[in-house]
């Protein structure tokens, strides 16, 4: 995706493993909730168990990653997921506050169309298998304006990378394909710069960013409209700041080399294997991929990029959709509610909940993501998954990805114990809707009320906005439009 990490510092090559830090100083942290630990649940398949390695690096392990199962599970490689996780058992999750209020929550989101401060927005947010909003607001195109409903079909951006995660994890499932299983195996033609490099990366290095590369590697090649497979044969010469598995560096052209290993593994290309593996069974009946799909979408959002004159609509641009993997996915309010209602576990016929439980577990730690906006107030710890971040919010765990291409921004968090899933997307190069998130996760998880907005209004009982909340741009009172930092990756 467009600029997807600029700001991020990779890790170093020897970790810690992820620990919740003490904070104390700045705010009371509650401990992770019990409720984290449940029963274990293994993978009945031994296809996915994995093969031991003799790597140098320790095993990195949240304080809320999900334990292995000892008993039956084979030697855990220090670099590669666990197939054994924990679920959360239904008696353990925990309801929401009686004071979460979803009309309010939409009322929020209504008001951020007002005076075309975004041209337009989708939302969705389920819990405990139950959808409980999923409607549009705003506009599809401010020259050629329609109403934004349930179904407009937005562009997903990096979101898309859960998509890849998830259509591994599901060859993983089937037996024919391992987390383990080196990259060459599937794609002999691939190079990294040394051949060790080459002969080390694994699928799993690939899914949990951990390549080896610089940081966005040939992403700017990308906007300049260079094809997917020359970008790949340059891969070759590109330096290493370390070896694969052994330190984090966002990537979006080396993330696609996992649509080459579904091909071969599968027999179907990536983006047909995506639709019959998951959007079909899961009934995101509006879903595509690719610039095609959206642009044959009976109803979809242009993307707007900010002029002097106000919102300029554009045709979405074809560049990132050459990495599907990384950023191919188009989805609809609609859509993603059943996207979320999966991955909180309530579709184990289409995504088992062991393989959910890998799928957002951390594997590396990414400091970088605690450096601003609502993530410096409230992360604790942050790590990358299999196409997941991964965060310690005031002592919870939440499952996160942010996306950004031109004209288009988007939000997905899971928060298991309240079995919670939200998904907010948006066509506008603006930062503001970003402070709904932390809005929606402070008021399910029972935080005290911060001004993550400069929107005025009551929630439940309590109003967001402090006060005594300095002015904002334009004399609204609350935090300045600038606290929603946005997050592009």
């Amino acid at each position: 995706m467009e600029k997807s990490g600029a700001r991020i510092t990779a890790s170093s090559s020897k970790r810690a493993p992820i620990t919740m830090k003490d904070k104390s100083k700045r705010r009371h942290i509650r401990p992770v909730a019990s409720g984290l630990l449940g029963v274990l649940m293994p993978f009945a398949l031994s296809s996915t168990a994995q093969t031991p390695t003799h790597a140098s690096l320790p095993t990195v392990q949240a304080a809320t990653a999900l334990p292995v199962n000892l008993e039956n599970a084979p030697q855990q490689s220090p670099t590669q997921p666990m197939p054994y996780r924990v679920a959360l058992r239904p008696d353990q999750v925990q309801p929401l506050p009686a004071d979460f209020n979803v009309a309010a929550i939409e009322s929020l989101a209504e008001q951020l169309t007002y005076g075309n401060r975004v041209p337009g927005m989708a939302m969705a947010i389920v819990q405990n298998g139950r959808i409980l909003s999923a409607r549009g607001y705003g506009v599809t195109d401010i020259s050629n304006p329609q109403q934004v409903d349930a179904h407009t079909v937005f562009r997903l951006a990096s979101l898309s990378k859960a998509f890849a995660g998830t259509m591994a994890g599901l060859l993983v499932n089937d037996g024919t394909l391992r987390w383990d299983s080196k990259v060459t195996d599937y794609v002999p033609g691939f190079r990294l710069a040394t051949p060790e490099a080459t002969n080390k990366l694994t699928v799993a290095d690939v899914l949990s960013q951990r390549v080896g590369l610089t940081s966005n590697a040939y992403d700017r090649d990308v906007e300049a409209n260079a094809d997917y497979y020359t970008l790949t044969q340059k891969l070759a010469t590109a330096p290493l700041r370390c070896a694969p598995g052994e330190c984090y560096s966002y990537q979006n052209v080396a993330f696609s080399l996992v649509g080459d290993v579904v091909f071969a593994a599968s027999g179907n290309f990536y983006e047909q294997a995506v639709e019959k593996r998951i959007l079909k069974p899961l009934g995101m009946n509006d879903a595509s991929l690719g610039l095609a799909g959206i642009q044959a979408s009976s109803r979809w959002a242009r993307p707007h990029v900010r002029s002097r004159n106000g919102w300029v609509s554009l045709t979405p641009k074809p560049t990132y959709y050459r990495v599907a993997p990384a950023a191919g996915v188009n989805a609809s309010a609609s859509d993603m509610a059943q996207w979320l209602l999966a991955h909180t576990g309530h579709r184990p016929d289409v995504l088992p909940a062991p393989l959910l439980a890998t799928l957002h577990a951390p594997l590396v730690n990414t400091p970088g993501e605690m450096r601003s906006g609502w993530r410096h107030q409230r992360l604790d710890s942050a790590g990358y998954a299999l196409g997941w971040r991964v965060f310690d919010y005031s002592g919870h765990q939440v499952v996160f990805h942010a996306g950004a291409v031109q004209g288009y921004r988007g939000l997905v968090a899971l928060l298991p114990e309240r079995d919670l899933g939200i998904a907010i997307m948006w066509n506008g190069e603006s930062t503001l809707p970003s402070g709904m998130m932390p809005t929606i996760l402070d008021r399910a998880i029972g935080l005290p009320a911060q001004r993550w907005l400069d929107v005025d209004t009551d929630f439940g009982s309590d109003n967001l906005m402090a006060e005594d909340a300095a002015p904002a741009r334009g004399g609204k009172k609350g935090a300045s439009s600038d606290r929603a930092v946005a997050s592009p990756r």
